[in-house]
């Protein structure tokens, strides 16, 4: 169910548990990937074994990202410290790109990426859905992700370039 009371994405969209049939999983994963791609503000996942692995796939990617962007900053603050200890900022370093990748392949172009899970119950209770069918939904919000995946390059880029240079430097001398 859509509000589609106005022109551009919906505001939100549920995807309801409802069993008609044997395949009903499916149609399950059908409905978010239709609330996906229409790119619903919010989307409220009824049946209980969809919604925790979607936002087990978010907590995985925003663990990457998290991951990426403090495992990058602390290569570039021990390097920038500690130059001469490499054992510190070059697994930092190393660890920063290598999730930042992962995100990269993995994570990157998937619609999921563009949704948090919404934990703030004052925020749950505002959503204008009076009839679903369980107690425990798990809400997707849509948020612009364009300066998180921007910070999260950036400082890998920059603390495998920082690795690489500190790694070419120890090379020729």
């Amino acid at each position: 169910m859509a509000d589609k009371s106005r022109s551009g994405p919906p505001e939100y969209v549920v995807v309801r548990e409802i069993y008609e049939h044997e395949d009903a999983q499916e149609e399950f994963e059908l409905e978010l990937e239709k609330a996906l791609d229409a790119n619903a503000k919010i989307i409220i996942i009824e049946p209980s074994k969809l919604g925790d692995e979607t936002a087990h796939w978010i907590s995985v990617g925003n663990c990457l990202h998290k991951t990426s962007v403090l495992t990058g900053l602390g290569a570039l603050i021990s390097g920038g410290c500690w130059p001469e200890r490499g054992l510190l900022f070059l697994p930092l370093g190393s660890l920063s790109v290598l999730c930042a990748g992962v995100y990269a392949i993995s994570w990157q172009f998937d619609p999921c990426c563009k949704y948090q899970v919404e934990h703030n119950k004052n925020r749950i209770k505002k959503i204008p859905v009076h009839t679903l069918t369980t107690t425990t939904p798990v809400v997707l919000v849509r948020r612009d992700d364009k300066r998180r995946k921007l910070l999260h390059n950036a400082v890998s880029l920059c603390a495998g370039a920082f690795c690489a240079w500190k790694i070419y430097q120890w090379y020729i001398e």
